[in-house]
């Protein structure tokens, strides 16, 4: 991986994107390097949960333009590059939280968009960018964002494109905190680890189903949570439950 740093610690792993001189942007080997992580952190049963952020003053800045041909067909490039990356976040069933500290701008707020969790400094930033150059928002944006914050929101601000503030994001629903930015590296983890040690196989089942229940009538999402109930009931973590709830202790889930 050349454009991110891969870290773990406490069962934690920080994708890193690092193109700081270039606000984090986007370019082809940047879409295949998180796609790889993501593969990384999928195979390590130690990582359970994954933090992507980005190194320096912003998140992600969204795709570097200076690199994009004047032909170009944008169409080609979501579906070589970013569609590959977004379907792959969508897969993932490990925790994943965008730890935005900075601004989050076109295809970097998609990133941000794709991610369960949204953990943003107060200097963060979010912002349709696509608008300003006359495209339309990608790479999930536009499934994602409606989703989040409701389809008349959704669609101010795709259209108006204005910067959204880390505490207007936070009172629209589109972060999860926002935490100050003194000592915010340290409160991602924190989150993290709270997440990391949690029952890992649980959370992927009640992400997969979650998504699926936009598109599934009642009957068939009852059939789903029955099914990710076994699933889920046959777990150590469940047994592990269990157990310190009879003993009133607190539980040690491992994840599996």
């Amino acid at each position: 991986m050349e454009t991110v740093a891969f870290e773990v610690e406490n069962h934690v792993a920080w994708v890193t994107l690092d193109r700081p001189d270039r606000l984090n942007a986007f370019n082809d080997q940047m879409n295949r390097d998180i796609i790889a992580a993501i593969k990384r952190a999928e195979k390590d049963d130690d990582i359970r949960a994954v933090v992507i952020t980005g190194a320096g003053r912003a998140f992600c800045s969204g795709e570097d333009l200076s690199g994009v041909q004047e032909d170009a067909n944008f169409g080609d490039i979501l579906r070589k590059r970013y569609n590959p990356m977004v379907q792959r976040l969508a897969k993932f069933e490990k925790p994943l939280i965008a730890a935005v500290n900075g601004t989050a701008a076109g295809a970097g707020m998609s990133l941000a968009l794709a991610c369960d969790f949204r953990l943003a400094s107060e200097k963060a930033s979010f912002i349709e960018a696509f608008i300003h150059v006359g495209l339309v928002p990608d790479s999930g944006n536009l499934y994602y964002l409606p989703r989040l914050v409701g389809y008349a929101k959704a669609l101010e601000l795709a259209v108006l494109g204005e910067k959204v503030s880390a505490e207007e994001a936070l009172n629209l629903g589109l972060v999860t905190k926002v935490l100050p930015h003194d000592d915010y590296n340290a409160s991602v983890q924190a989150f993290a680890e709270k997440l990391a040690g949690m029952p890992t196989k649980a959370i992927g089942l009640i992400k997969r189903y979650m998504r699926q229940s936009f598109e599934t009538n009642l009957d068939q999402m009852l059939e789903n949570e029955a099914f990710a109930q076994r699933t889920a009931g046959q777990t150590a973590d469940h047994q592990a439950g269990i157990q310190a709830f009879l003993s009133k202790s607190k539980p040690a889930f491992t994840g599996k």
